[in-house]
This record gives C-alpha cells, sequence and structure tokens, in this order.
C-alpha cells in the first residue's frame, strides 16, 4: 500500500532545510540531518495516523534518580516532544508524536525548533549526564 504522507513529508523536510541521508517509502522512514541545529540522524517515521521524530541523544552510563528526575524537571520546559528511554532504560532520545493528516510544514518545523532549543539550552547538562557525572 503506497504512503501517501510521504511525499507530502520529504516536501516539508526539504523546504525546511534538512538533509535527507536516507528515505524508505515502502516503510516510511526518513533518516535526516540538520547540523546548525546539532540535529544528525533524526529518524522520522510517517504513516497514518502519526508522524513519529526519534532522537538519540546518548547513552546514560550511570542512571540514577537525580539524572531521571532531572530530565522528567526539564521535559516540562520543551515546547515540543519530550526526553524518553528506550527499553534498556539506558539509552536517551528525544520523540514527539504528531497527528500525520493535520500536519502542515509550520507544526513540523515548531517541533523541530524545540528539538533545536532543547540541544541548544540543555548541552551542558546531557554531556555530564552522558560522562556519568
Amino acid at each position: 500500500m503506497p504512503n501517501h504522507y510521504f511525499t507530502t513529508i520529504r516536501g516539508y523536510l526539504l523546504e525546511l532545510g534538512f538533509d535527507i541521508c536516507h528515505a524508505d517509502e515502502a516503510q516510511g522512514l526518513f533518516v535526516v540531518d540538520k547540523p546548525e541545529l546539532a540535529i544528525r540522524n533524526l529518524v522520522i517515521g510517517c504513516g497514518d495516523p502519526l508522524l513519529i521524530l526519534e532522537q538519540y541523544l546518548l547513552d546514560l552510563p550511570k542512571p540514577s534518580l537525580e539524572v531521571y528526575q532531572r530530565l522528567l524537571q526539564k521535559n516540562r520546559d520543551i515546547i515540543h516532544g519530550a526526553f524518553a528511554l528506550d527499553e534498556t532504560g539506558l539509552r536517551l532520545i528525544f520523540r514527539d508524536t504528531l497527528q500525520i493528516d493535520t500536519l502542515d510544514v509550520s507544526e513540523l518545523e515548531a517541533c523541530i525548533n524545540s528539538l533545536g532549543l532543547l540541544l541548544s539550552e540543555f548541552s551542558d547538562e546531557l554531556i555530564r549526564f552522558s560522562k556519568g557525572e
């Protein structure tokens, strides 16, 4: 079954200046970069009814209650999306889920800008978490 959102999402990504590193229409999957926002290998899955964005951030070598608490506190400040953990609880990702049938380029841009802002504002703390401090 063809993914009728794939072409639209590709157009949005190009309009927003992303480098598309990988695109698989059959899987409804993009992997994109936007170096000026420090976004690398952002995985975007598109399929009715959702567009899912996931950005791997770092491994947590020494997760602790304090680290998890700080991440949850920071989630409150994130405009779009949130921190999430993979099933191991050791890989920190940024994840956002958008309704694809009503999505426009401005909404996608707002999500991307939220990720970029998060990476710039919270980078020092993320680096400390990755070092197990």
